[in-house]
């Protein structure tokens, strides 16, 4: 490579490594070494193929872009920045610190044009794989001949870090099944990891495997050839019915004369390069020594051109966008309102409502239920199952299965996969244009759980379909039988679960949260039936935002003695306690509460007059472990819950021996407060 055109493009390249050594150094933390390495991968692709407009970022046909490898989030930002989306020399002159737009990984909704939250290893490529799903979908879906409205790419750069978590594994498995040829990963392969030398821990043969997977598999020798990484991604990108791994071998710190290629604390991984080896970084890859953060009036100039033919491509774009609205109005109008995150009219019309004379109905068959007359309405409604959607009840029972075959289907086989399922879910959200739910049971949320808190911390509204969400489960026993995964579900922060104590809370629960704009919930479902309550088919739908309600109150000019708080199956187990208090003169209310969440985030006046405060006697009744309820119990109330495993029995009998009925409940009462 010669001429001008390589001069632009290798100082291109070292802005992107001399922003990055002099971020981390300013800081004095971060991972300088991955940038370094990998900024020549970086800038073919966002510069020769990435369709992307930064003065609009929320472009629905952009290609997605995802940085697995997220502690090198200093190339991400200097790409950004280069590429004009708005992060400043200050932002990246403020990497790491409090409130700035470049923290340590990169943020969803924190920092434009971050399209996903990385930094746990795995997570990235697993939810590109999510990305690319949607794509298909929307591609099957939309696209008419000689309009193909929906036509990008969803790209990843990795590390070997990556491909060893286990959820990569699980990821690559079903994109290469489902044949998601639009999914390309470029794999920064350096042999180093945090410790030291990659061989200590991982010797596979990436490319057998990724070939087994049903991936194309490419490789270039030389990290700083452009146009060889250029090549290999055009390559990658021919193959439509298989997705591609292009193995990059790079050198970790590549330009650090005396800690390039190392590991361990001496090398680049995690470790600011120290103002000495910083010099001589610099002087070796021929940059000026002062000013720091110092980038070349023509690099700006460069990334300007592509920022130029990025707006020209979404130009292009919108005139075929005019052309499909007026050829196919109405699925013009689905495809706005469904990339807006907004529902149709009259979306929830048909959703059910039961009284008791319904009979007995398990919340998960409810939940299967709202989801089957919500999808009839809700057409970018979609979801499954970890091989579980004959338990959990999340086939749309009149759409096909997502295939390679056909991806309009709507109904998702996830396999025994549960954390892959639970990252595709967050991927397909971040895509943007569908509302995607996943199922399980509830005792394996603990497979997901790295995922579910992804989902919280970028605000995503997934929906996690749990059931089979307590003892009840009965003779499965206690590898079945979840104890501490509803209260420590509860512990993650901006997650709202729900609960519910029957049919009709089920179903306001459905509606809450497909309205909600920001997630993620989890719905904790019985498999067992539980009665339809009294007076549900309007208290719920009436207070459901609210998190609680009085269920059962006590006889007008009465006051309650003991307040009854309940969720789930034991909702009905408290107001059969209720009756047997009331038979010996005391006094009872019945709170049903199938989210704590959205109870606590009430205003005092609110909270206070569905738990009324000067009313001591708080009986909290669950079946999971007892944690969490300290503010609503105080000091003088108590929880009926398990601090141990279960057990394989018939239910009843299961249920029975862990002290969940209503004469144990009533003893445990009187002997607290009546003796």
């Amino acid at each position: 490579m010669n001429g001008t055109k390589v001069g632009i493009e290798e100082l291109s390249i070292n802005a992107i490594r001399t922003l990055t050594i002099d971020a981390v150094e300013k800081a004095a933390m971060g991972h300088p070494g991955m940038p370094m390495g990998a900024a020549p991968m970086a800038y073919a692709l966002w510069t020769r193929h990435l369709k992307h407009n930064p003065v609009n970022p929320a472009w629905a046909d952009r290609d997605r872009f995802v940085l697995s490898a997220g502690h090198g989030s200093m190339l991400l930002y200097s790409l950004l920045h280069l590429s004009g989306y708005g992060v400043s020399l200050d932002d990246i002159k403020e990497f790491r610190q409090w409130g700035s737009r470049t923290p340590g990984h990169p943020e969803y909704g924190h920092t434009v044009g971050v399209e996903a939250t990385t930094g746990p290893l795995g997570q990235g490529v697993a939810m590109a794989v999510g990305m690319a799903m949607a794509e298909a979908h929307q591609a099957s879906v939309y696209n008419k001949p000689n309009f193909p409205v929906v036509d990008h790419f969803t790209y990843a750069i990795c590390g070997d870090g990556d491909l060893m978590e286990g959820i990569s594994s699980e990821a690559a498995s079903l994109a290469g099944h489902l044949k998601l040829g639009k999914l390309v990963v470029l794999y920064d392969s350096n042999d180093i990891s945090l410790d030291g030398d990659l061989n200590m821990s991982f010797s596979e043969n990436v490319k057998m495997r990724f070939e087994s997977y049903g991936w194309q598999y490419l490789r270039v020798e030389e990290q700083n050839n452009v146009d060889a990484i250029a090549a290999a991604i055009a390559e990658g990108k021919a193959d439509l019915n298989r997705p591609t791994l292009i193995e990059i071998k790079t050198t970790i710190g590549f330009g650090s004369p005396n800690k390039a290629g190392k590991g361990g604390h001496g090398g680049t991984h995690g470790s600011p390069l120290g103002k000495e080896e910083l010099l001589l970084t610099k002087q070796a890859l021929g940059w000026p020594l002062e000013p720091d953060f110092y980038v070349p009036a023509e690099v700006y100039t460069h990334f300007a051109q592509h920022q130029q033919a990025g707006a020209q491509t979404e130009a292009a774009w919108e005139q075929l966008w005019i052309g499909y609205q007026a050829a196919y109005p109405e699925l013009a109008k689905q495809f706005e309102l469904s990339n807006k995150g907004e529902l149709p009219a009259d979306w929830n019309a048909d959703v059910p409502r039961y009284t008791p004379e319904s009979g007995a109905i398990s919340t998960r068959t409810a939940s299967g239920k709202v989801i089957n007359v919500l999808a009839k309405r809700v057409p970018h409604l979609v979801g499954g199952s970890a091989d579980l959607a004959s338990s959990n009840f999340t086939m749309i029972s009149d759409a096909a299965a997502f295939s390679a075959g056909d991806y309009s289907g709507r109904n998702f086989w996830f396999g025994v996969r549960e954390f892959a399922m639970g990252a595709a879910l967050n991927g397909m959200l971040l895509h943007g244009g569908l509302r995607a739910f996943g199922g399980t049971f509830l005792v394996f949320s603990d497979y997901l759980r790295g995922a579910i808190r992804l989902s919280a911390l970028m605000k995503v509204p997934v929906a996690y379909v749990f059931t089979h969400d307590s003892i009840a489960v009965g003779e499965d026993g206690p590898t079945h039988q979840p104890i501490e995964q509803i209260p420590s579900l509860r512990m993650i922060p901006d997650l709202t679960l729900f609960r519910p104590a029957d049919a009709n809370e089920t179903a306001a629960a459905w509606e809450f949260a497909l309205q909600a704009k920001e997630g993620p919930f989890v719905f904790a479902l019985s498999r067992q039936n539980l009665p339809v309550l009294p007076g549900t088919d309007t208290l719920a739908f009436d207070h459901i935002h609210q998190g609680a309600y009085v269920l059962s109150d006590v006889e007008a000019g009465e006051a309650p003695v003991v307040q009854l708080i309940a969720t789930g199956s034991e909702v009905s187990l408290a107001l059969d306690v209720k009756k047997l208090l009331v038979q010996d003169g005391i006094g009872a209310r019945v709170i049903s509460m199938p989210s704590r969440e959205l109870f606590e985030a009430q205003p005092e006046d609110v909270r206070n007059a569905i738990v009324l405060p000067n009313v001591g006697k708080n009986v909290v009744i669950e079946m999971a472990y007892p944690a969490g309820w300290e503010e609503l119990t105080g000091s003088e109330g108590f929880v009926v819950g398990i601090r141990k495993f279960g057990a394989s029995a018939k239910a009843d009998r299961v249920i029975r021996e862990y002290g969940f009925t209503a004469e144990a409940i009533v003893q445990q009462i009187k002997q607290k407060y009546f003796q």
